[in-house]
C-alpha cells in the first residue's frame, strides 16, 4: 500500500460512491470523511469522518444523517429493528425527488408514507441493509438482494467474507448459496488461497466459528485463482464452479475405515455420494451432501444397525468416524433398555415380601 507523502496541501479528503472497506491508516495527513446518498435523495444523505482504527473485521462507518434528513432501519413489517439489529435503511426529508419519470408504478413502491413522521411525509426505501452503532453512526451492510435464505436463517454474505479474509491463508474469498440439488441450498465459500497454504477444510471451519454462528459456516471452500468476470466487470456469480473433490479444499488424507461399523457406513455414504472411496474423516456435506440425501442416509442407518439417529446429530456428526461414534453409542443405549433387571437375593429360609419380611 502507498503512503501518502506527509507534506501536502489536501487536508479534507471525501469519499462516495461505493463502500469503504478499510479504516484509513493512522499516518494519514489528512481527515477522510465518508459519505452514503442514493441519487433518490440528492445524492448525500450521511456523512461523517472516519478516524484509524486497527480492526480489519469492521466496516467504516457512513455517518449520521445530515441536516433536513432522516434515517430509519426498518423491518419488513415497516417496525423500527433495535440498536445493533440489520434493518433496511429508509430516508426521509426534504431532499427526497418526487419521484421517478414516467413510472408510477415503481414511485408507489420506493417512495412510501412515512408512518412515523407528520402526515404527508415519505420516506424512500433504498434497499441497503444497514444497522445503527452505539456511537450513533450508521454502518451500511450491503444489499438487501444480496442477503441469503438458507434454513430459515438470513444471512449477510459479506459478515463471512470479513471474516473470511482475516485467515492468514486467504488473500480473497466470495461466499455464495448453491442450490445443486432442487429446494437444497448450501453456502459455499470460493477461496483465493496462499500459493503454500496447508489450510484444510476443519481449519478453516475452526476459524470461522471462532467468530460466526454455526448456520454461516459454509459446506465447502472452493479453490479458484480468480474470480470469473462479466464484461461490465462485475463478479459473474453464474460462472462460479461447482463444488467437486477435486477443487475443494479438504483434510488431511484420512484413513480407511478400520472397524465394521466404519465400513458399513462409510458404504452407505459411498452409494449415495456415487463415489468409490469414503476415508474415516471425509466430510459428507464437503463431499456434495445435503439435507435430502442426510434424509436418506439416515433411513439406511437406521435399517442397517437398527438406531435412530436425527438429522442435527448428522450435521455435529458428518463424518464417518463421528457417525462410528455416535451409532455405536445409540446401539450401546439401546440394548441397555432391554437388558432386565435382576431380581433381588434374599438370604433368608422364608420369601422376602413384606407379609413376610426377612
Amino acid at each position: 500500500m502507498l503512503e501518502w507523502p506527509a507534506k501536502q496541501a489536501l487536508r479534507i479528503m471525501l469519499t462516495g460512491g461505493d463502500m469503504l472497506h478499510h479504516y484509513p491508516p493512522a499516518n494519514l495527513p489528512f481527515l477522510l470523511v465518508n459519505n452514503y446518498g442514493p441519487t433518490e435523495c440528492a445524492v448525500v444523505a450521511t456523512s461523517g469522518p472516519v478516524l484509524p482504527d486497527a480492526r480489519p473485521d469492521v466496516l467504516p462507518p457512513i455517518g449520521r444523517a445530515i441536516t433536513n434528513t432522516r434515517l430509519r432501519l426498518l423491518d419488513e413489517t415497516l417496525n423500527e429493528v433495535p440498536q445493533g439489529t440489520p434493518g433496511e435503511l429508509h430516508i426521509g426529508g426534504p431532499s427526497l425527488a418526487r419521484g421517478y419519470h414516467n413510472r408510477p408504478d415503481l414511485t408507489a413502491e420506493k417512495f412510501i408514507p412515512d408512518p412515523f413522521g407528520e402526515p404527508g411525509g415519505r420516506l424512500y426505501k433504498t434497499g441497503d441493509l444497514a444497522r445503527m452503532l452505539p456511537d450513533g453512526q450508521i454502518a451500511f451492510m450491503g444489499r438487501i438482494d444480496d442477503q441469503i435464505k438458507i434454513r430459515g436463517y438470513r444471512i449477510e454474505p459479506k459478515e463471512i467474507v470479513s471474516v473470511l479474509n482475516r485467515h492468514a491463508d486467504v488473500r480473497d474469498s466470495l461466499v455464495a448459496a448453491r442450490e445443486d440439488a432442487p429446494g437444497e441450498k448450501r453456502l459455499i465459500a470460493y477461496v483465493m488461497l496462499n500459493p503454500n497454504s496447508a489450510s484444510t477444510h476443519t481449519a478453516l471451519c475452526d476459524f470461522l466459528r471462532e467468530h460466526l454462528p454455526e448456520y454461516m459456516i459454509p459446506a465447502a471452500f472452493v479453490r479458484v485463482d480468480a474470480f470469473p468476470m462479466t464484461p461490465n466487470g462485475k463478479i459473474d456469480h453464474a460462472a462460479l464452479p461447482e463444488p467437486e473433490r477435486a477443487n475443494t479444499v479438504a483434510d488431511d488424507v484420512s484413513a480407511s475405515p478400520a472397524t465394521d461399523t466404519q465400513r458399513r457406513i462409510a458404504e452407505i455414504v459411498a452409494g449415495l455420494l456415487d463415489r468409490k472411496d469414503i476415508g474415516l474423516e471425509d466430510n459428507f456435506f464437503m463431499l456434495g451432501g445435503h439435507s435430502l440425501l442426510g434424509a436418506q442416509l439416515i433411513a439406511r442407518l437406521r435399517n442397517t444397525f437398527g438406531v435412530e439417529i436425527g438429522l442435527r446429530s448428522l450435521f455435529t456428526a458428518p463424518t464417518v468416524a463421528a457417525l462410528s461414534v455416535e451409532i455405536e453409542r445409540l446401539a450401546s443405549k439401546k440394548e441397555a433398555l432391554k437388558t432386565p433387571e435382576r431380581a433381588p437375593v434374599c438370604g433368608a429360609p422364608q420369601p422376602c415380601t413384606e407379609a413376610n419380611p426377612s
